[in-house]
């Protein structure tokens, strides 16, 4: 395809600057405290204690751009995730906090809430959860 434009050309760049976002799994991942911009570009945050990046996967409830940023009030910290799984309705809190393996799975129509300021640890969250403020 580049040879139907006059002029153009390619330019090689290492794989570690290559860094795509085709799915809401990868959105997630950009949009969190795991990357950091400097200079134009994204780059794994200092902060984070080992290289690999976490694996993510979540359902089809955050499958939608619009859907996924509903389930938000802010993007958790994902500094210490190893592997996270979000399956059903589920939404999250402000300043939750995500730590080595986290699977979080919603029954079929039941609702869970990750309460603001939530550390969740190696945990498996499954059923239905509400905490609500009175």
């Amino acid at each position: 395809a580049i040879k139907s434009f006059n002029g153009a050309f390619g330019v090689n760049v290492p794989r570690s600057r290559f860094l795509p976002v085709k799915t809401t799994s990868d959105l997630l991942l950009v949009m969190s405290n795991l990357y950091v911009l400097e200079g134009g570009s994204l780059s794994v945050s200092p902060l984070r204690s080992f290289p690999s990046v976490p694996l993510i996967k979540l359902g089809n409830h955050f499958k939608k751009v619009k859907d996924f940023l509903s389930r938000f009030t802010s993007i958790p910290d994902l500094l210490e995730l190893d592997h996270l799984t979000v399956s059903g309705d589920v939404f999250f809190g402000k300043g939750v906090v995500l730590k080595g393996t986290v699977i979080i799975i919603a029954d079929y129509g039941n609702l869970i809430n990750i309460p603001p300021g939530s550390i969740l640890e190696n945990k498996i969250v499954s059923g239905n959860l509400r905490i609500l403020d009175h």
